[in-house]
């Protein structure tokens, strides 16, 4: 029985234990014989790389596997951004490569695959991959990296000057660079070092830029609590904004003026405001089961149709290309908009709304309390918790047989199972309980008018994983 399994985003691992040379052989081996059994392009394969331990040396040997199987391969010369991939596999119609392990702890790596679309291969490509890792053998490598090279089966290019052009074609520079707004970047030791300074120069005070494999101790997620340096640099330096990527760039959040945290689910609202009131566009808004209720107010008020996916961009990716979506996204900080790619893109996202804010002429705080004023208050919460499989596997199961009828005072009126268990209250503040797809991690999540409500209502329900009457009642 075949032990690799894809979650919500690619296969990722624990490096030398699951994520092995070897193991690695076999993915690349699946996805060479889908792309050929399937006829997804005639024009190989893209691989890009990030600043994890090993990740170069990860990516070349994925590269030798595709081209001992008879598919091109053209391979970044340096670290680049996730989006840069599914740019490139955009521009040249090809199968985009990552090889990271986006957010996860230091100790993983992973295998993302994009479609020639230049977005995340969606669920049935997915299952087609995995169905194909049973078919694997064992034979040797052809040639090695070095040799496929002088060949010319491997190129090396760079992919960064490509889809930093991509993003200037999108973004307004000139407006921005024009009204000196400061930013303040964290790239968090990972892909997106040194590319909105790029592009933007001495307006761009950065941190965390150089090369670090073990990301400085901690996973690189721009959640909160890992966002305090970033916080001091704002008014240090006097900027207007703060921007945070995770380890491959493809996500987002944000620090306002007063070093104060935006989610990705403000960012998104954001977003649908700035696209449809100024820009004057319109499409379907795509959000994932974890994401904000004020999009749906949105949707409302705006008249635009919403849809609600699990959790995991590719569902996300698979709308914008079957029809015409506004914006998306989830709320890691996945984000993507009209007029793009069909790809989350974290440097192009926190741009945007420089852009936004420089149109406007108005702070993040401000914009932010516009939201709130037009929509009602939404604060968000969620706590991960590293526990042992069977408290994950009951505490799912507890909440699935509905026995969670009351929470934090608040009496539940509703279950909702798209993707986990959704608790909707009386007063449609929600709490959502879910197994992580890629990580040992229980994942407890919350929004509601008041962020002491939200924090309320996830530790309720958190001090209950380790409750004796949950673990040993058959649900």
């Amino acid at each position: 029985m075949n032990k690799i399994k894809f979650g919500t985003d690619g296969w990722r691992a624990v490096i030398a234990k699951e994520y092995t040379f070897n193991n690695l052989k076999k993915v690349a081996c699946a996805t060479a014989l889908w792309i050929r059994k399937e006829n997804i392009t005639k024009n190989g394969v893209i691989i890009g790389y990030d600043a994890r331990f090993l990740s170069r040396e990860f990516a070349e040997h994925a590269a030798t596997v595709f081209a001992s199987m008879e598919v091109p391969v053209r391979i970044s010369d340096s670290i680049v951004p996730t989006p840069a991939v599914s740019w490139a596999a955009k521009h040249f119609d090809a199968v985009g490569i990552a090889i990271t392990a986006s957010h996860n702890p230091p100790e993983y790596n992973g295998f993302k695959i994009k479609a020639p679309y230049g977005g995340s291969a969606g669920p049935e490509h997915i299952s087609a991959v995995e169905a194909q890792l049973d078919e694997v053998d064992d034979a040797p490598l052809t040639k090695s990296y070095e040799d496929f090279l002088k060949a010319g089966l491997i190129r090396e290019l760079g992919l960064g000057k490509g889809y930093l052009e991509k993003v200037a074609e999108n973004v307004d520079l000139d407006a921005i660079r024009k009204s000196g707004i400061r930013i303040a970047h964290d790239p968090m030791y990972g892909a997106g070092s040194g590319y909105i300074k790029r592009l933007l120069g001495d307006q761009v005070y950065e941190i965390h830029s150089e090369r670090n494999p073990l990301f400085g101790g901690r996973a690189p997620e721009p959640v909160e609590e890992n966002l305090s340096e970033l916080a001091a640099l704002i008014p240090k330096n006097n900027c207007h904004i703060g921007i945070a990527n995770d380890g491959d760039a493809d996500r987002i959040t944000m620090l306002d003026e007063n070093g104060q945290f935006v989610s990705s689910h403000l960012i998104l609202s954001l977003l649908v405001k700035y696209l449809y009131t100024e820009k004057k566009m319109s499409g379907t808004i795509v959000k994932t089961f974890s994401t904000t209720d004020m999009l749906n107010k949105q949707a409302k008020k705006y008249g635009l149709p919403i849809e609600i996916t699990p959790i995991g961009f590719k569902y996300v990716a698979h709308k914008i290309i079957e029809g015409d979506v506004l914006a998306g996204g989830e709320e890691s900080g996945g984000l993507a908009v009209k007029g793009h790619l069909p790809e989350r893109d974290g440097i192009y996202i926190g741009l945007l709304i420089a852009e936004m804010m420089v149109k406007s002429g108005k702070k993040l705080s401000e914009l932010v309390q516009e939201l709130f004023d037009e929509f009602g208050p939404h604060h968000y919460y969620r706590n991960d918790i590293l526990t042992e499989n069977r408290k994950k596997e009951a505490m799912s199961a507890f909440c699935r047989g509905k026995h969670l009828t009351e929470i934090a005072g608040l009496k539940v009126s509703e279950w909702d199972f798209t993707d986990g268990v959704k608790h909707i209250m009386e007063d449609e503040s929600w709490l959502l309980v879910r197994q992580s797809g890629t990580e040992p991690v229980l994942r407890i999540y919350s929004e509601a008018p008041s962020r002491e409500q939200a924090e309320r209502l996830v530790n309720a329900v958190s001090r209950k994983v380790d409750d004796p009457i949950i673990l040993s009642v058959n649900v």
